[in-house]
C-alpha cells in the first residue's frame, strides 16, 4: 500500500505555486512514489477525479506503475492518464444544461443515462427543455409513455385531440340522424356508444405512435416477451436520434404486438358499448313498458368479438400506416417547422381516414353476416307484382 500525504503548508507548497483552486485540491490525498515532480501531483489528482465523476479520487499510472480509478476503471499504458475514462458530458450538451440553469441530476435517471451515453442529443435535449413550459405536458409528464411519445413528436397532443374530436363529432352525428327526433329522449344511449368511440379513438392514436424512450429493456425468461420488448410502437417510424435502427422482423413484429393490443381494446370497448345500450334499453321498458326501442338488442359476444378482430387488422394497419409513413416521414418531412399546417393536413387526412373505416366497417359486419344488405330484386319485384295484380 501506498502511504498518502495530504497537501498542506506544513509540506512546503505554497498556494501560489499551484495552478488550480484550493477548493480543488481540498482533502485529496496524493500517492507517494508515482516519480511524477511534487508540484504537478494535485493537478493530476483533480483531473482523475473529474474524469471519475467526483469520486473519492483516482491512481494515475505513471512510469510503469499500476492504477485504478474511482468510478472510471484503471489501467492503461505507460504515461496515459484516466482524465477520459468513465461516462463524459458532450461540450454541447453542458453548455445547453448551463444556459437552461439545470443540472444533470434534475432530470428523470433513465434521461441522465441516455444524456451520459451519449443517446440524447442537443436537439433531444432543447425538446425536453421547451416540452417541460408546456402547459399540457406538465400535467402528463409524469405518465408512463406520454413522456416518450412527446419526445418523438412533440405535436402527438394535437393528433390525439383531432382524432378523438373527429370520433366524437361523426358519431353525435350519426346518433343524431339516426335518431331524428328521439336524440333527446335517447340521450343516455348516445352517451354510450360515443363512450365507446372515445375510448377506441383514443387507444387507435395512443398505440401507432412513434415513441422515444431511453428506459432500459426489461429482460424475460420468455424469448418471444423479449423480442416484442424490442419492436418499436410504429411499424413505419424513423429510427430516433440514440435509438438502434430496426430489422425488418422487429417491424413486422410492431405490427402483430399492436394488432393483438388492439383486439382486446375493441373487445372490451364493444363490450362496455354493447352492454351499456342494451342495459339502458332493460331499464328503460322496466320503467315505461309502452316505450320501444328503435332496433332489436345487440348480441354483446359476437357483436365484441368481431369489433376487436376488426381494431386489429383494419383499424391497426391504417393508424400505423398514418401515423408512420403519412405523418412523420410525409407531411413532417416535407413541411418541416410549418406547425399549423402540418396540423390541417393531419386534420384532413384523419377526417378521411376516419370516413374510409365506416365504410370497411359496414362491409365488414356484412361479410361476417351481421347485417344483411337489400337485395335490389326484391325492391323492385314489389311495385311490378302491385302492377300485375291491377290489371287482373
Amino acid at each position: 500500500m501506498h502511504s498518502r500525504i495530504h497537501l498542506s503548508s506544513a509540506h512546503g507548497l505554497r498556494p501560489s505555486v499551484l495552478p488550480l483552486k484550493p477548493a480543488c485540491i481540498a482533502n485529496k490525498a496524493i500517492p507517494v512514489g508515482l516519480g511524477l515532480p511534487r508540484r504537478l501531483r494535485p493537478e493530476l489528482a483533480c483531473r482523475a477525479s473529474a474524469a471519475a465523476g467526483g469520486g473519492d479520487g483516482g491512481s494515475i499510472k505513471g512510469n510503469g506503475g499500476g492504477g485504478s480509478g474511482g468510478s472510471g476503471g484503471g489501467g492503461g499504458g505507460s504515461g496515459r492518464d484516466e482524465s477520459s475514462s468513465g461516462p463524459r458530458l458532450e461540450p454541447a450538451l453542458a453548455a445547453a444544461l448551463a444556459a437552461a440553469g439545470r443540472t444533470i441530476e434534475s432530470f428523470p435517471s433513465d434521461f441522465v443515462t441516455g444524456l451520459l451515453s451519449g443517446k440524447v442529443t442537443l436537439d433531444v435535449l432543447k425538446r425536453y427543455l421547451e416540452l417541460e413550459s408546456n402547459l399540457f405536458a406538465k400535467l402528463v409528464w409524469g405518465i408512463q409513455g406520454f413522456r416518450e411519445r412527446l419526445l418523438a413528436d412533440p405535436s402527438f397532443p394535437s393528433k390525439m385531440a383531432i382524432e378523438v374530436g373527429i370520433g366524437v363529432v361523426t358519431k353525435v352525428t350519426a346518433e343524431k340522424t339516426k335518431r331524428a327526433e328521439n336524440f333527446w329522449a335517447e340521450i343516455d344511449f348516445v352517451g354510450a356508444n360515443v363512450v365507446m368511440a372515445i375510448i377506441a379513438d383514443f387507444m387507435l392514436t395512443w398505440l401507432p405512435a412513434p415513441t422515444l424512450s431511453f428506459q432500459p429493456k426489461v429482460k424475460s425468461s420468455n424469448a418471444l416477451l423479449n423480442f416484442f420488448a424490442r419492436c418499436p410502437d410504429n411499424a413505419f417510424q424513423r429510427v430516433q436520434p440514440g435509438m438502434e435502427p430496426f430489422s425488418l422482423v422487429q417491424r413486422v413484429g410492431a405490427i402483430i404486438r399492436n394488432g393483438a393490443k388492439l383486439l382486446g381494446v375493441g373487445f372490451c370497448a364493444s363490450m362496455l358499448g354493447v352492454g351499456m345500450t342494451n342495459t339502458l334499453a332493460a331499464i328503460r321498458q322496466m320503467i315505461d313498458p309502452t316505450w320501444a326501442p328503435p332496433n332489436k338488442p345487440q348480441d354483446v359476444l359476437p357483436t365484441s368479438v368481431a369489433y376487436g378482430v376488426y381494431m386489429s387488422i383494419s383499424s391497426n394497419l391504417r393508424y400505423q400506416f398514418i401515423a408512420g409513413i403519412v405523418e412523420e416521414r410525409g407531411i413532417e418531412t416535407i413541411f418541416k417547422g410549418q406547425h399549423q399546417l402540418c396540423t390541417v393536413l393531419s386534420f384532413v387526412v384523419r377526417t378521411l381516414n376516419t370516413f374510409v373505416g365506416s365504410l370497411l366497417w359496414v362491409d365488414f359486419v356484412r361479410l361476417c353476416g351481421m347485417q344483411k344488405a337489400s337485395k335490389p330484386a326484391d325492391v323492385k319485384a314489389l311495385p311490378q307484382a302491385e302492377t300485375k295484380s291491377k290489371k287482373k
